[in-house]
């Protein structure tokens, strides 16, 4: 885990690599309207979320001292509806706070399989050591939901609107649901 931790970037980082490539994608690279709508739904997660009294008082009566890693990438919509509040909440609360680029070295992402894929964001509550304390993501229970709603019938619930429902969740909810989900791993 040190070797991930060690090549992980701050989230002030993470934010630059999300700008530089929605300015600058690669040649090959097709995500470019993802970088740009991840970096969009970044920046207003990171303008309207609000540190909750009540959250940061359950997250203090843990005790927790350890490390959050967090793997992800800009483009990924999920991402940018949880890291930041993610992030903002637990740099706020004292803890280390460190972004690990999954397509950098898919070793790590491949630990941490949900049903078998690569999907993100996963978060690594390490100790202070960094050994695994526990692990949450890549989204809410009710995203989660939602997915399997999806995924039961895609004719009687839509690709549109499972992913709209997903959005206005992820925009109204501003991280609350991920933050409350992993303080209760802790």
């Amino acid at each position: 885990m040190k070797k991930y931790w060690d090549n992980a970037i701050t989230f002030e980082e993470y934010m630059e690599v999300a700008r530089q490539r929605a300015e600058n994608p690669g040649e090959n690279d097709g995500y470019k309207e993802y970088y740009e709508l991840g970096l969009q739904r970044m920046e207003r997660t990171l303008k309207t979320f609000k540190l909750s009294p009540e959250t940061q008082e359950a997250f203090k009566s843990k005790k927790f001292t350890g490390k959050i890693l967090i793997i992800t990438e800009p483009w990924c919509g999920d991402a940018s509806a949880t890291v930041p509040a993610v992030s903002k909440f637990f740099e706020a609360a004292g803890n280390e706070v460190r972004i690990f680029l999954r397509d950098s070295d898919l070793t790590l992402i491949d630990q941490f399989l949900t049903n078998g894929t690569q999907s993100i964001p996963k978060v690594l509550i390490l100790n202070n050591d960094l050994t695994l304390k526990s692990d949450w993501g890549p989204r809410p229970k009710y995203g989660m939901d939602l997915l399997k709603k999806f995924k039961e019938n895609e004719e009687t619930y839509p690709r549109e609107e499972f992913y709209n429902d997903l959005q206005v969740y992820y925009a109204k909810n501003r991280g609350a649901d991920a933050i409350e989900e992993i303080i209760n791993l802790i």
